[in-house]
Parts: structure tokens; sequence; C-alpha cells
């Protein structure tokens, strides 16, 4: 009897744990891309096209805090989900989508910034923001088409007890899943690893003096590659894929060798460090973009009400930097 109880206060005690976690992730992810979000839409100055980027990837983390992480708190300490069937596979069909807008967008950020660098003299006139923005709507609803079969009854999404997220069931519909994987992870690999060793191949060569014998294009593209964005964008796209590496590496693993690791802790860290990702993003841009903080401090300054003067000097500081 003294055994059973003793049993009992653990399980809850895990339970408060790991709903307390999920709890300050939910809080962390949504105060943080709430003032990624008001920030890029408070200034109304000119922008980066890389900005648009980085706001829709702030879209996407808020969603995930507001629907994903937050509806996770309670089923995390009741130990089973308390909400519709409807819901869960609202929820499931919602992680796979932002998850895939994620990605996509990280793909278009390395193609800005190789057209950045290889074509410095026309990027302006390739990269505007009517473009950037038609990409970015084209990424939200293409993802959501292809996502959208779990929608429509096609497979099933269970809570799962141990990272308490509903999942969808891609094992119900294999040849889907595998092409929707192809799709989003196919284009979207290829295009960072080669864009970004561009970039990175590039920075050698200038460094290291190799003549470029157009001296206008050698000034713009020096210029393009002392832009603080191109290391930004890649310390997001890395700290990305360095965060998703357990639970994609753990996954891999019990497909291929048909075995399940029996290690709850390992299941539920491996599925939210991924999910931490949403709020380390914040952290790299105040980090490495002194634009963005900048932009945090106009925005402080907007709330604050100060006058009027005090915000044209940010603005003045801002462009000066530009």
């Amino acid at each position: 009897m003294h055994g059973l109880s003793h049993l009992q206060t653990g399980s809850t005690l895990e339970a408060l744990t790991q709903a307390t976690i999920i709890f300050i992730l939910a809080v962390a992810i949504v105060i943080s891309n709430l003032i990624v979000v008001a920030t890029y839409l408070n200034f109304k100055g000119p922008h980066e096209v890389i900005n648009y980027y980085l706001l829709s990837l702030a879209v996407a983390d808020l969603l995930c805090g507001l629907f994903i992480v937050s509806l996770s708190v309670y089923p995390a300490f009741y130990g089973d989900w308390v909400y519709s069937n409807v819901l869960c596979r609202m929820v499931g069909y919602l992680e796979v989508t932002l998850w895939s807008i994620s990605v996509y967008t990280f793909m278009w950020i390395s193609v800005d910034r190789y057209l950045a660098v290889r074509k410095p003299l026309r990027y302006e006139t390739i990269q505007t923001k009517t473009r950037c923005q038609c990409w970015m709507a084209f990424t939200w609803i293409s993802a959501a088409m292809l996502c959208s079969p779990p929608l429509l009854g096609y497979n099933r999404a269970d809570y799962n007890k141990v990272t308490h997220i509903c999942m969808l069931e891609w094992g119900t519909i294999e040849a889907y899943s595998a092409t929707l994987a192809i799709l989003v992870l196919g284009p979207s690999v290829i295009s960072i690893v080669y864009n970004y060793g561009y970039i990175f191949t590039m920075m050698r060569k200038v460094r290291s003096g190799a003549p470029i014998h157009d001296k206008e294009y050698a000034t713009a593209l020096a210029e393009n590659l002392a832009n603080p964005s191109h290391c930004m964008s890649f310390a997001l796209v890395f700290s990305f894929w360095i965060s998703w590496t357990p639970f994609i590496g753990l996954r891999i693993y019990e497909l291929v060798t048909g075995d399940t690791i029996d290690n709850p802790l390992l299941h539920f860290a491996a599925v939210w460090i991924g999910i931490l990702n949403s709020f380390w993003k914040i952290i790299i841009m105040t980090t490495m973009s002194q634009q963005f903080r900048l932009l945090v401090r106009l925005l402080f300054l907007t709330i604050c009400c100060k006058t009027k003067g005090r915000q044209q000097a940010e603005l003045i500081g801002l462009e000066t930097d530009d």
C-alpha cells in the first residue's frame, strides 16, 4: 500500500514537472514571437526583404505556441487528451503544416541570401517586396494544401501520453507520407546546402584577396557580404535543424530497426527540444542583428509613448546603420 502511494506521488510529481516545463515554453514562445511580430509591424520605414521572411517565421512560431504548446499544458498534467477528437486532429494537422512552412521559409531565406551575393548589382530589382510577399503567400497556401489529407479523414491523430502532443498517424498512408517528406525536405535541404555553400565560398574568396576584374561588381559584392544577415540567417537555419535532429534521428532509428525505444524521458525531450526552436530565434536575432535590436528599442519607445523626437532619433540611427 505504501509502495502504491509512493508510485502515485512520483507519477503526479513527474506530470506536474512536465506540465510546468510545457507551460514555461508556451509563455516564452508566445511572448517572444509576439515581440518579433510587433517589432516588424511597428516599423513603418523601408524593410530588408529578409525581414518579411523572418516575420513569416515568427507568425508560424506564434501559432505553434498558441495552439500546440498551450493546448498541451493541461493534458500533460491530467495524463490524457481532455479536448475533442476533432481538435486533436486539427492540432496534428497544424503541427505538420507549420513545420513545413518553417522549412520552406528557410529555403526562401537561403535563396534570398544567395541572390544578394550572386547578383549584388541586380538584387534589389530581383528581390522586391511584392515578390517576397507572393512567395510567402504561396508557401502558406501550398503547405496548408499539401498537409490537408488528415482533415479529410485519410488518417487519424492520437494523443501521445509520453510527449503530450496529438500526432498524426502517418503509418496508415505511407506512400503519401514519403511523398510529402520528399516534397518538403528535398528541395529545401538541397537549396539550403547549395546556397550557403556558395555564400561561404565567396566570403573566403573575398577575404583571401582573390582578384575580381569588375570593380563595380566587387564593391557591391563586398558590401553585401558585410551584411550580418548572412550569418544570422545561417544561424537560424542551423539552430532549427540542430533542435530537430534528436527527434528526426530517433524516428529514423525506430523506422529502420523496427524497434521502439522504451524511454519516455528520451521521447519527451526529443520532441520538446525541437519545439524549443520556436523560442531560440529571438535570441539569435537579438544577438546577431543590430538592426533588429534598434527596431525592438523603437517598439518599446512607441509602447511607452515617448516623444516623437526620440522616435525620430531612433529612426535616424537605424537608417544610418543600414
